[in-house]
C-alpha cells in the first residue's frame, strides 16, 4: 500500500531537549527498544532493550554510484572487513534526532559524486498511541518507516537476531519466512514477507534478565523487498558488496550467538534522474513492523482461580498471522491517530508549562505503557502493568500511583482498567490484611497474589492511593473529563475489522466500531457518565470502607513503615505519608456520599476534617515556613508531594464557588470537598500551599528538588507533583531544573525518576531505577488543570499573587532543631 508517508511517519516537530536515550520500539515490557547514547551518532552504539543490554537490530545504506556503505543504526559496519574492492564503509552527515509522544525519528544525509546528488534519510519509529482505540494500544507492534528523499539511488538493509526472543544468549532460536498477502482473505491485504523467529524450547511466564522466554518474534515487510537468514556477518558483508540480499534462509537453527543468525531485509530506491547532471527530486518509503506475539501474556489469580490471561486483540483477530497483516495495513489509521494524540499533548503542554514541558510530556508518553499489556475482553478489559527496573513486581499500587496522572489525561477508562485486577483479587477474598496489597505478584508476569500476607508493607501509603485514584477515577467517568483526541475518528481509508472468523463471535462490536475505536456512551450499550461512577464504586465499597477504616486507626500517627519512597527506608511518623492518609479519608467521604452513605459519608468528613487540623499541628514547623521529614525530625524538611491529591479531587476549591462546579454530591449541586476540612473553607488551608511554594523556591538545587532534608537525590514524578500545586516562578524553575538534567545527565537509561539533583546528575548510589512507568507523574499539570471543571487550577492562582518568599533555610532548620527538641514533649504516648 502506498501512503504519504512524510506527513504521516516523519511528522515529529523540532525537539529542544537531548536526551542520553530515546524510545525506538515501545509497545510493553517486552517489547522495549530503545537507541542509546542518543547524544551521539546512532551508529556508535547498538540500540538496547530497556535494561541497556545489547539489541541485535541494525540499519545500514549503500551507494552504487560511490561504493560507498553507510551505517546508520546499530554497529552492522563491525561485520565488515577494512579492505574491500567492492565497497568502502563511509559515515552520513548525522542531522540529529526528533520526537514526540508516539515517534522518533533519525535523520541522515548522504551524498554522491556532486553536491546536487544527495538523499535524505529518514528512519521514523513509530509506537503509536491512540486513546480512542484501545483495541489498537492492545497490540504488541510498532513500525519502522525509512523515507529516502533526493537525487541519489540508495539502498537500504535492515536485521533483527534472537536477542528479541530471549536474554539468554546460549538457547537455541528458530526461524522461518513467511509470505502472506493477495492470496487470502482480502484483496486490500498487503502481500508481505515476514520473519518469524522464536526459542526453540519456549518457558511459558518465565524471564531471564526481564526477558520473556516465550513468544515470537513477527518481522515484516513488503513482499518487493529481498530477504536473507543466515551469519550476520555474512549478510551484511553481502548487502555491502551487492547493495541487495539473496532471497534465500539458512535453516540452521542455532543459539544466539552461534554463528549468529540474524534475519534481514534490503530495498531500492531509485532516486536519480537519467540525467547525471539534473536533479528532480524523488521521495520513496518503505515500511517495517516489529512484533512480539505471546498467546497468553500473564497468569492471574482471578476470583475464578489461577488463569493464563489472553491479549486483547486477540478478542479482535483470531491469529497472529492476521493480526500481523492488519497491523501493516492499519498504518495509515494508527499513525493518523497517534499523531492527533501527540499533537494535542504537545500544545497542552506548552501552554501549561514550555516547548521543555512538552519534550518532557511526550519523552514520557511511551515510557508508561512501554510497562503494561492489555488483557482481558472488550467487555472487560485490563491493563497490567509491571514495576520495571525497581523489582518487577506486578501491579504494584505506589507505581500506579504516580503514574496515574497520564492515564487520567490520556483516557481515564485506562485507569479503571489498570486497578481492575487489585479489586478484583482482593474482593475474592485472597488477600488476608485488612489494608490495601502493595502488589498482585512478586514477579511480573505472574499475578499470583500474597495469600500469606506478606507483600512489603506499606499499609497507609497503599489504602491512601487506592481511595485517591478511585474518587479521582469516579470524577472523570462522572463529569466526562475525556479530551478531543479520545473522540478521534478512524478516518477515510480505515482498515475494517473483520466481524466473525474461528476465534471470536463478533461480541467486540457492542463496544468497538468497525474499525477499531472505543464506542462512547451515546453510541455503546455500556453505561457510563454518572452511573458508571456510582457502580464502579457500589461493586468495591467494601474495600473502600476496609482500607479507610485502617486509615482512620492509623494514619494521622503513621508508625514506623515504608511509604512508596521504599530506597529512603523506614520511618515513623512521616508527615507526608500522614497527609496521604488523611486525604485518602477525605475522600471516602466523597465515595459514600456519591453511593448515598449519607450517614458515613458525614463521619469520615468530620475525622479527616479534624485528622487535617491536628495534621498542622504535628507536621509543619513551628515558624510555619515548612512541612518537616517526621512529627518529631526536629530541623528537617520533605517534599509533601500528596499535597496535589487535595487539589486534584476538588477538595481546594472553595464552598462557595459557583454551584454549577463540577462535584459528586447527589444533588448534583454541591461541588466536591464542601465538608469539613482544616477549619476553613477548603480541606488543606491555602497557607500550607503557600508556604510549600516558597520553600520549594528556597531548596531548589541545580537539577530538581530534592525529595528531603535526608539527601539531595529527587523522584522526577514527585517533583511534578509538587510543582502542580506551587506558584507560577517556583513551577517553572522546577521544571527548568528538571529540564537542565535531561540534557546535561550522564545517565544512559531510558528516563530515570531517581536521580541527583547535583554533580552529574547521575543515579544515587546503588540505585539504578530505568524505563519505570512512574514518569506518567510527569503528566500532573495537565490532569490537575483538566480536574473539576478548571476550578483546581483557578483555585490556586492566590499562589501568583506575590514572588516566593525569601527563607534562610539554614537558619530556619538550625532554629527548629534547637527549639523543638529542647521543647520535645507529648510525643511518648503516640
Amino acid at each position: 500500500m502506498r501512503f504519504d508517508l512524510l506527513s504521516l511517519a516523519a511528522v515529529a516537530s523540532a525537539s529542544i531537549l537531548t536526551p542520553n536515550v530515546l524510545p525506538l520500539i515501545v509497545r510493553n515490557p517486552y517489547l522495549s527498544t530503545w537507541l542509546s547514547h542518543a547524544r551521539d551518532a546512532p551508529w556508535e552504539n547498538w540500540p538496547m532493550f530497556w535494561t541497556g543490554a545489547h539489541v541485535g537490530f541494525s540499519v545500514m545504506a549503500s551507494v552504487p554510484e560511490t561504493g560507498n556503505v553507510y551505517p546508520l543504526l546499530g554497529r552492522p559496519h563491525d561485520s565488515l572487513p577494512r579492505q574491500n574492492r567492492s565497497y568502502e564503509v563511509a559515515f552520513p552527515e548525522y542531522l540529529g534526532a526528533t520526537f514526540d509522544a508516539s515517534t522518533t525519528n533519525l535523520t541522515y544525509r548522504i551524498s554522491g559524486t556532486s553536491p546536487s546528488r544527495f538523499a535524505q534519510l529518514t528512519l521514523s519509529f513509530l509506537s503509536p498511541i491512540t486513546p480512542s482505540s484501545t483495541f489498537r494500544q492492545s497490540i504488541p507492534a510498532a513500525y519502522l518507516t525509512v523515507i529516502a528523499e533526493g537525487c541519489l539511488d540508495v539502498n537500504i538493509y535492515t536485521d533483527t537476531n534472537g536477542e528479541w526472543v530471549t536474554g539468554n544468549r546460549d538457547n537455541q532460536v528458530k526461524w522461518e519466512l513467511r509470505k502472506s498477502g493477495h492470496s487470502g482473505s482480502s484483496s486490500s491485504d498487503t502481500a508481505l514477507k515476514t520473519w518469524k523467529v522464536a526459542r526453540v524450547h519456549e518457558q511459558l511466564f518465565t524471564e531471564f534478565a526481564d526477558r520473556a522466554e516465550w513468544g515470537s518474534l513477527y518481522f515484516s515487510a513488503p513482499a518487493d523487498v529481498h530477504h536473507q537468514g543466515g551469519t550476520s556477518a555474512l549478510l551484511r558483508q553481502h548487502f555491502a558488496e551487492k547493495g541487495f540480499l539473496k532471497n534465500e534462509v539458512d535453516k540452521k537453527f542455532r543459539r544466539v550467538m552461534d554463528e549468529e543468525p540474524a534475519f534481514a531485509f534490503s530495498k531500492s530506491f531509485k532516486l536519480a534522474g537519467k540525467k547525471r547532471g539534473s536533479c528532480h527530486q524523488k521521495r520513496e518509503s518503505v515500511t517495517f513492523t516489529f512484533a512480539l506475539v505471546q498467546d497468553h501474556v500473564v497468569q492471574f489469580a482471578r476470583a475464578k482461580g489461577l488463569t493464563h490471561m489472553k491479549p486483547l486483540w486477540q478478542s479482535y483477530i483470531s491469529t497472529a498471522d492476521k493480526l500481523i497483516t492488519y497491523h501493516y495495513d492499519d498504518f495509515r489509521t494508527a499513525a493518523a491517530l497517534a499523531r492527533n494524540y501527540s499533537d494535542s499533548l504537545a500544545q497542552d503542554a506548552y501552554n501549561s508549562g514550555s516547548q521543555e514541558y512538552q519534550d518532557i510530556a511526550a519523552l514520557s508518553a511511551r515510557q508508561v505503557l512501554g510497562a503494561t499489556q492489555f488483557s482481558g475482553t472488550p467487555e472487560n478489559t485490563i491493563l497490567f502493568l509491571k514495576e520495571i527496573s525497581s523489582n518487577g513486581n506486578f501491579q504494584t499500587v505506589d507505581v500506579i500511583f504516580p503514574a496515574f496522572p497520564f492515564f487520567l489525561y490520556t483516557n481515564p477508562k485506562w485507569l479503571a482498567y489498570l486497578l481492575e485486577p487489585l479489586l478484583e483479587h482482593q474482593l475474592s477474598g485472597q488477600y488476608p490484611n485488612d489494608y490495601s496489597m502493595h502488589d498482585l505478584g512478586s514477579h511480573f508476569p505472574n499475578a499470583t497474589g500474597h495469600q500469606d500476607g506478606n507483600d512489603e508493607y506499606m499499609p497507609v501509603e497503599e489504602c491512601g492511593n487506592m481511595l485517591i485514584m478511585g474518587l479521582a477515577l469516579a470524577n472523570a467517568l462522572r463529569y466526562d473529563t475525556e479530551p478531543a483526541f479520545v473522540r478521534a475518528a478512524a478516518g477515510d481509508g480505515a482498515e475494517a475489522l473483520p466481524t466473525l472468523d474461528s476465534n471470536n463471535n463478533g461480541e467486540w462490536q457492542i463496544y468497538t466500531s468497525k474499525y477499531g475505536i472505543d464506542l462512547r456512551d451515546d453510541e455503546s450499550t455500556t453505561s457510563t457518565g454518572r452511573k458508571a461512577a456510582e457502580k464502579w464504586l457500589a461493586r468495591s465499597y467494601k474495600l473502600w470502607e476496609q482500607w479507610t477504616g485502617y486509615l482512620v486507626r492509623e494514619s494521622l500517627v503513621p508508625h514506623n513503615q515504608l511509604c512508596t519512597d521504599d530506597f529512603a527506608g523506614w520511618l515513623a511518623n512521616q508527615t507526608n505519608l500522614a497527609l496521604k492518609g488523611i486525604i485518602g479519608i477525605k475522600a471516602m467521604s466523597e465515595i459514600a456520599d456519591l453511593v448515598g452513605k449519607d450517614d458515613e459519608a458525614e463521619r469520615y468528613r468530620d475525622i479527616a476534617g479534624s485528622y487535617m487540623d491536628k495534621w498542622q499541628e504535628y507536621g509543619i514547623s513551628r515558624d510555619q515556613t515548612h512541612a518537616k521529614l517526621a512529627y518529631t525530625w526536629y530541623g528537617s524538611w520533605t517534599t509533601i508531594y500528596n499535597l496535589y491529591a487535595d487539589s486534584l479531587l476538588c477538595f481546594h476549591v472553595p464552598r462557595d464557588e459557583d454551584k454549577s462546579a463540577p462535584g459528586l454530591g447527589r444533588d448534583g449541586q454541591k461541588p466536591i470537598g464542601q465538608g469539613n476540612g482544616g477549619g476553613g473553607e477548603t480541606f488543606v488551608p491555602d497557607r500550607v500551599y503557600q508556604m510549600q511554594s516558597d520553600w520549594y523556591h528556597a531548596v531548589l538545587q541545580n537539577y530538581g528538588l530534592p525529595l528531603d532534608s535526608r539527601h539531595l537525590y529527587t523522584k522526577s514524578d514527585w517533583e511534578f507533583f509538587a510543582a502542580a500545586v506551587t506558584g507560577r516562578k517556583t513551577r517553572t524553575e522546577i521544571l527548568t531544573a528538571v529540564a537542565r538534567w535531561v540534557n546535561e545527565t550522564v545517565v544512559d537509561r531510558p528516563f530515570t525518576d531517581l536521580y541527583e539533583t547535583e554533580g552529574d546528575g547521575n543515579f544515587p548510589g546503588g540505585i539504578s531505577f530505568m524505563a519505570r512507568p512512574v514518569v506518567g507523574g510527569h503528566f500532573a499539570f495537565l490532569a490537575l488543570e483538566r480536574a473539576c471543571g478548571g476550578k483546581a487550577v483557578e483555585a490556586l492562582r492566590f499562589l501568583d499573587e506575590k514572588p516566593p518568599a525569601a527563607v534562610n533555610v539554614e537558619e530556619v532548620l538550625r532554629g527548629e532543631r534547637h527549639v523543638g527538641m529542647a521543647a520535645d514533649t507529648g510525643w511518648d504516648d503516640l
